[in-house]
């Protein structure tokens, strides 16, 4: 409903005009910035806190779901409502579900991304990547064989990436990488599908950065990271 300019909600046969709700998510936010509520503390009660920050039940409670949709509070049946870990993986999952609503042009655009930020975190990973980190995205390249099959391929794909930008050291990298990897997956099928080459070279490139890893050669990790990236990207590009 649209009232004076402003959009309302109905929750529980009540109107709750969306400024009004925006307004209370701002000062629970604000609550946590300043650190009046840390990750782990238990909201007040609802009455006291509507009471505390002038607000409207109603508005607190809508306020209430959105905050727990994106994961900034946990709502415990009979038990209350907490701030979560505030974890970046936690708070980033939403990027997945966002992302999994891609049309066919903007994949090409979180492959731009990608394509930014995975070489960045191989590089990263040259560093800090262990032995046995090494040994096992090896053992997991000589388990595809030369010729796996395609899903074989993208999920493989899938895993060895993962693991490289996990090691990484920077959760916030790893968990953005981990949300873009729903479109860049289905176009890694496509591709699959669609490049009769596509098999030999993902293997060739996935070897080469593993080379440069056990070399502990970050540029040339950073630079075959971006050949990968930028070659599905291109041919994708060439596709659509």
């Amino acid at each position: 409903m649209v009232a004076g300019g402003i959009i309302g909600l109905y929750i529980g046969g009540m109107e709750v005009p969306v400024a009004v709700t925006d307004e209370a998510i701002q000062k629970i936010k604000g609550m946590i910035v300043s650190g009046a509520l840390r990750p782990g503390d238990r909201l007040p009660k609802e009455s006291e806190l509507a009471a505390e920050l002038g607000l409207s039940r109603n508005s607190l409670r809508e306020a209430v779901r959105a905050l727990s949709l994106i994961r900034i509070l946990d709502v415990r049946q009979g038990d209350g409502t907490y701030v979560t870990s505030l974890d970046p993986q936690l708070l980033l999952e939403a990027l997945s579900f966002v992302v999994d609503f891609h049309r066919d042009d903007t994949v090409l655009e979180f492959l731009a991304v990608r394509r930014i930020l995975e070489p960045a975190a191989t590089a990263m990973a040259a560093a800090r990547i262990s032995e046995a980190e090494l040994d096992a995205l090896g053992e997991q390249l000589d388990a595809l064989g030369p010729q796996p099959s395609v899903e074989e391929l993208v999920a493989a794909d899938l895993e060895f990436h993962r693991g490289i930008v996990q090691s990484s050291g920077n959760a916030v990298l790893c968990s953005l990488l981990d949300g873009l990897s729903g479109p860049t997956t289905r176009a890694g099928i496509w591709r699959g599908l669609t490049q009769e080459d596509a098999v030999s070279r993902t293997l060739h490139e996935h070897r080469a950065i593993l080379s440069a890893l056990r070399d502990r050669d970050a540029e040339a990790a950073r630079s075959w990271a971006m050949v990968h990236v930028a070659g599905v990207e291109q041919r994708l590009r060439s596709t659509l």
